[in-house]
Formats: C-alpha cells, structure tokens, sequence
C-alpha cells in the first residue's frame, strides 16, 4: 500500500429498537455525546454519538427496519464482546457506569493488557470496558 494512503473507520452502525431510548442510556448512563441528530424522513435518523473527547470511531445508532434487523439487536456479535471502550481511569468510569445501573457479566479483572469489565448496553450487546497498561 502506498504510504500517502490514510484511512480511519468513521462510524460503526449499532442496530436500536428505538433512537430516544439508545440515545438516553448512552447519554446518561455512559456520558456519551450526541454528535449528530438529523431527521432523514419516514421515521429515520442519522444518529451518532460518541465517547467524552473521543477522538476515534463514533456509533451510529440505526433504528432496525426489517425482521432481520430486528433479530440483531442485542446480539450484533453472536455472542461475543462486540465494541470495547478505552478510558483513561477505569475505577472512576467503573464507579460511575455502577451508580448509573449499567449491568456488568462479571467481577473487573487484571489482565497483562489491562484492566477490563465486561458489561451490557440496553440491548444486551456485550462491550469491555478497558484501561490498558502502557
């Protein structure tokens, strides 16, 4: 690939039963920032919303139109951790996302990478939240 060649994922499509409700949890209980809220007509959105001083991918929340959409919410990822969330002091969002309600599968854990925590949107889609160590 030639070296001039840049490129960066933009946005990630998160699949919601309904914007307002997306919205509200990712605001509230994860201090995320709406970017973006344009009416598109017909009942669709552009949504995106972000981590505080995120400088990285933005989440594009897009409300399911069919039965196959549908299907996916919550499970975007079969199964599996399907978006991870860097921060800078893990206790302090630790702490935080606990007071909110947020739902974590397990107990935080020391890892050689990191400290990591599984937890769950609305939905059900499973996220870590991590801390690296440098």
């Amino acid at each position: 690939m030639p070296e001039h060649v840049q490129q960066n994922i933009l946005n990630t499509a998160l699949v919601v039963e309904d914007y307002d409700d997306a919205i509200a949890f990712y605001t509230t209980k994860l201090q995320f920032t709406v970017i973006e809220d344009t009416p598109l007509g017909q009942g669709k959105r552009w949504v995106l919303i972000a981590p505080p001083n995120s400088t990285g991918t933005n989440l594009l929340l897009a409300k399911a139109s069919s039965k196959e959409q549908e299907s996916a919410i919550g499970n975007q990822s079969g199964g599996r951790v399907f978006l991870f969330l860097q921060t800078n002091d893990f206790w302090r969002d630790y702490q935080l996302m606990k007071a909110n309600g947020v739902l974590f599968n397990e107990e935080p854990r020391l890892e050689p990478y990191g400290t990591v925590v599984v937890f769950q949107d609305l939905y059900g889609n499973k996220w870590d939240l991590l801390q690296l160590t440098n």
